[in-house]
């Protein structure tokens, strides 16, 4: 049966080829891409690609990317989305405003007393309900290791929670999972890592605090660590990894493990450590 969905993504791919020693440099320069399999990494092409179509990428002050830079920003904003059915998992925007560095967003608090509180916090990043994603180039740029940190997963897994309506740390689930389950594992360990954190607040916690601001923090944080540090999540929170494996249906781990066994760059080094 003719799709016009089909007809018009390829379509798109046919307009805009991409070269294969460009898009090779691309998943050379990202280590958390290393291990997928062939399939994967021509799919990823392809999304990314199609990424870059329909989303407007606006650099601001003076800020120039070139196409490789645009390519590795797009293949770590589909990364997550791999094994997931072709559907608008992005919808919710249409444009990423890029910043040559970190930016001030206005922000504003009533505390207990009523008493309205308002300052300009700095930030390398943020997604708007029903608006655009903001990233600053410095953290893209210290983006695609396998460190625990990646500014383009962790604001776009935002998005991804946004889709049901507020960000509140429960993005759409598929029909094989139970909310039950999601809340229980994700509740629990942000309980704990709270719970440290009030005990003592300089402690060194097993993830980055910042993921026990609130569940949706909670959320992009972990979707962070799932993909560029899975050792530390699973060892940390095994239950809130087995839930993102189910909802992201990918298994890094289990890839970071057979690059450490059988990839010379990986031997010998920690998993968040390839040499």
């Amino acid at each position: 049966m003719w799709s016009f969905r089909e007809w018009r993504r390829r379509r798109i791919l046919s307009r805009f080829p991409l070269e294969p020693a460009l898009w090779q440099s691309v998943l050379d320069s990202l280590p958390i891409l290393d291990g997928l399999s062939d399939t994967q990494t021509n799919r990823l092409r392809e999304r990314s690609i199609l990424f870059l179509h329909a989303k407007r990428l606006t650099p601001l002050a003076g800020l120039e990317p070139d196409i490789p830079a645009r390519l590795r920003l797009a293949a770590q904003a589909e990364l997550p989305l791999l094994e997931l059915p072709e559907l608008d998992w992005y919808r919710g925007f249409h444009e990423l405003l890029l910043y040559p560095d970190d930016f001030y967003s206005p922000q504003k608090h009533r505390d207990n007393a009523g008493v309205i509180h308002e300052w300009n916090d700095a930030r390398s990043g943020e997604a708007w309900l029903q608006g655009p994603v903001i990233l600053a180039w410095p953290g893209i740029e210290a983006s695609g290791d396998w460190e625990g940190y990646n500014l383009v997963i962790h604001e776009l897994a935002h998005k991804l929670d946004m889709l049901d309506g507020d960000a509140n740390g429960l993005p759409p689930l598929h029909q094989d999972m139970g909310i039950a389950d999601w809340a229980e594992a994700m509740q629990q360990a942000f309980d704990s890592l709270n719970t440290q954190l009030d005990a003592d607040p300089e402690a060194q916690t097993p993830i980055d605090p910042y993921a026990a601001e609130n569940p949706a923090e909670f959320f992009a944080v972990t979707s962070e660590y799932f993909f560029t540090a899975p050792d530390l999540l699973e060892t940390a929170f095994p239950a809130v990894y087995t839930q993102l494996c189910a909802f992201y249906r990918q298994d890094p781990l289990t890839r970071l493990r057979q690059l450490q066994t059988g990839h010379p760059a990986y031997r010998g080094t920690s998993p968040t450590e390839p040499a």
